[in-house]
């Protein structure tokens, strides 16, 4: 691909920030609060422009419900248009009340279920609201011991709330199922692995797709191989891209492991499916805990843009031509010149031919937002999500 195809792919790119990243997170020991940080939905998404404008493929914001509750979710997507930003995915949350201590739609008690059902539901009145094409589902369910619950009866809950979630879709709407190993449930979770996601997302019809987050496996798997499978038979509808280095440590996305987030965008470029009329959502699912919120968003950017441009800098002639010859080491070569292309510059020419700095860490750092969000928020109750 020339220098200028490329350029145009990286051009079209758009990855989606999670209104939560803004602000104070931590781990199940402390939360660390930070300066500055959102005080409301409104405030969040006007970091998340700041991003934006700084790096240009950042133009919509994923809400997470009812973290972003609001009385008015029409002019929540009113306000971020105004931004010069859209509202993405809405995020469910059936995790954190005392109910779903034995899990949510799984629950062995139907009223329970039921009161996750109509979570689920409420989630979609809220994407007719704001537009939003997506419904991102993740089910922290599952049982700590043998022979707490029946596993198969489970499986038949969770399809019984899916089902009923997927018919509530609008024509344009879609659902796109999470998976997590493990954690917070250790002996079983509903909804383990892609196979388990994709089997129900199958089961339930085209609307339903499998979000690949990319934390959420065991120390060792072929993320990319999942990835050209998904691909492949249609059902991949997102990416929560983050980092871990033993468990789900959700860090910025290329910190831990850059040369397979290369691998990644790599599957997604050979499947032609960069392009946002593909479908796939590119989005960051990220809790910056010590480091400054909106600078660690930006870089995260980068990192995924970094990761694209050496995918689309690899010679598919070449490659093609080395794998059906059977040249091992040639197909390999063709993929490292390219991970160890610095992108770098031509990435910083692309910004300055579309009217933006070429750093965009150092255009923040010099815009003085940080300074002036940090004299504005004070007083009120600062966005969390609680632990």
């Amino acid at each position: 691909m020339t220098t200028d195809a490329v350029k145009a792919a990286l051009s079209r790119q758009e990855i989606e920030l999670p209104s939560w990243a803004f602000g104070n997170s931590g781990t199940r020991f402390k939360v660390f609060a930070q300066p500055g940080v959102p005080r409301s939905p409104e405030e969040k998404i006007a970091d998340a422009a700041v991003v934006h404008k700084y790096t240009g493929v950042a133009p919509s914001v994923a809400l997470h419900i009812p973290w972003d509750k609001v009385d008015d979710y029409a002019a929540l997507a009113a306000y971020a248009k105004e931004q010069g930003v859209r509202l993405g995915a809405i995020n469910s949350n059936v995790f954190q009340d005392d109910d779903y201590k034995l899990g949510s739609v799984t629950n062995p008690d139907p009223a329970v279920r039921r009161k996750a059902t109509d979570h689920l539901l409420e989630c979609v009145d809220i994407m007719d609201a704001t537009g939003s094409r997506d419904l991102k589902l993740w089910f922290s369910d599952g049982t700590n011991y043998p022979g707490q619950d029946d596993i198969q009866d489970r499986q038949d809950r969770l399809a019984t709330a899916l089902k009923e979630v997927y018919d509530r879709l609008g024509d344009d709407q879609r659902m796109l199922l999470e998976y997590k190993l493990f954690e917070p449930a250790f002996y079983t979770t509903d909804v383990p692995d892609w196979g388990t996601s994709y089997a129900h997302c199958l089961e339930l019809g085209p609307k339903a797709t499998v979000c690949i987050d990319t934390g959420h496996h065991a120390p060792g798997t072929n993320i990319e191989f999942i990835v050209a499978f998904l691909l492949r038979t249609k059902k991949l509808g997102a990416f929560d891209f983050n980092s871990r280095f033993y468990a789900d440590d959700d860090l910025m996305v290329g910190a831990a492991d850059p040369f397979q987030l290369f691998r990644i965008m790599n599957e997604i470029v050979r499947g032609d499916a960069l392009d946002p009329e593909r479908g796939i959502a590119f989005m960051l699912d990220q809790c910056h805990n010590i480091e400054e919120k909106i600078p660690a968003i930006i870089r995260s950017v980068m990192n995924v843009q970094e990761a694209t441009a050496k995918a689309l800098l690899v010679d598919r002639d070449v490659l093609r031509a080395a794998q059906q010859s059977g040249d091992v080491l040639g197909a390999n070569a063709a993929l490292m010149d390219a991970y160890n292309t610095d992108v770098r510059p031509l990435l910083a020419e692309l910004r300055e031919s579309q009217g933006m700095d070429a750093d965009p860490v150092a255009a923040y750092k010099r815009s003085g937002y940080f300074e002036q969000i940090t004299k504005d928020r004070v007083g009120g109750r600062q966005a969390g999500w609680g632990a």
